[in-house]
C-alpha cells in the first residue's frame, strides 16, 4: 500500500457542527498528531452549543484530545438542527477562521454527510479554504450514511482505547443515545482498520487533492 505524508504539520483546523462531533470524527487523529507534534496549533470551530453545558463539555474534551497543543478553540450559538437557516453566521464563522490561520490541514464533516448541520458546514469550507487539505471525517447515526472512504489514519489501539475512554469521560450528556457506546466507536474503527491492512483507523473522505510527487 503506497503511503503518502503530508509533510510537516504546524497547523491545524478541526470544525464541527456541534459539540462532540470533531471527537467522534477524528479524535484519534487529533491524539495521534499532538503526541506526535507538541505544540501544534490547533484551531477548532464549533456551530452550536456555545454557552451551555455543551460547550463546557466541548472544552475539557478537545483539551484532551489535543494534549501539549496550542488549542484555540471557539463555540458558536447557532441552534442544533438549523444551521442551512442560519448560513450567512456560520459563513462569517468560517470566513473568520480563515482570517486567523493558514492551516496545512483541515478536518470537517464530509459533505455527502446525511445531517443538515454537517453537511452545511462541509459545504461551506471550500468558500473559505481554497487551498487546503481537507479531511471530511465520517460520524456513525442511524440514517446509515456511511461511505467508501479515500484516505486512512491507522490507530494504534492505545490511541483507539483512549478515544473511547475519553469520549465517555468528558461527554455525558450523550451517554443516553443508543448509538453512544464503546462497541459503536471501537466496532467502526476496527473496520476501517481491516481496510487498510492496520487494526484500527479513522477514515475520511477527500473532495480534491493536489500531489506534489516531485518535489
Amino acid at each position: 500500500m503506497i503511503r503518502l505524508g503530508a509533510g510537516p504539520l504546524d497547523r491545524i483546523v478541526a470544525v464541527g457542527a456541534h459539540c462532540d462531533d470533531i471527537a467522534i470524527g477524528a479524535g484519534g487523529t487529533l491524539l495521534t498528531l499532538c503526541l506526535a507534534r507538541p505544540g501544534i496549533r490547533v484551531d477548532a470551530l464549533v456551530l452550536s452549543g456555545g454557552g451551555s453545558e455543551r460547550e463546557q463539555e466541548e472544552r475539557a474534551a478537545l483539551a484532551a484530545f489535543c494534549p501539549g497543543a496550542d488549542l484555540r478553540l471557539t463555540v458558536l450559538k447557532l441552534p442544533d438542527g438549523r444551521m442551512p437557516a442560519h448560513w450567512e453566521e456560520a459563513k462569517a464563522a468560517v470566513e473568520e477562521l480563515r482570517e486567523q490561520t493558514d492551516p496545512d490541514l483541515i478536518l470537517a464533516p464530509r459533505t455527502d454527510d446525511a445531517h443538515q448541520d454537517h453537511r452545511g458546514l462541509a459545504q461551506l469550507l471550500p468558500t473559505a479554504f481554497r487551498d487546503h487539505l481537507v479531511l471530511g471525517y465520517e460520524i456513525v447515526k442511524w440514517d446509515g450514511d456511511l461511505s467508501r472512504p479515500a484516505a486512512y489514519q491507522p490507530l494504534s489501539p492505545e490511541i483507539a482505547e483512549e478515544k473511547v475512554r475519553l469520549l465517555q469521560e468528558h461527554y455525558p450528556s450523550q451517554r443516553h443515545r443508543p448509538w453512544y457506546d464503546r462497541e459503536a466507536f471501537l466496532g467502526l474503527a476496527r473496520i476501517r482498520g481491516i481496510e487498510c491492512h492496520e487494526r484500527y483507523a479513522e477514515a475520511f473522505a477527500v473532495t480534491k487533492l493536489t500531489l506534489n510527487l516531485g518535489g
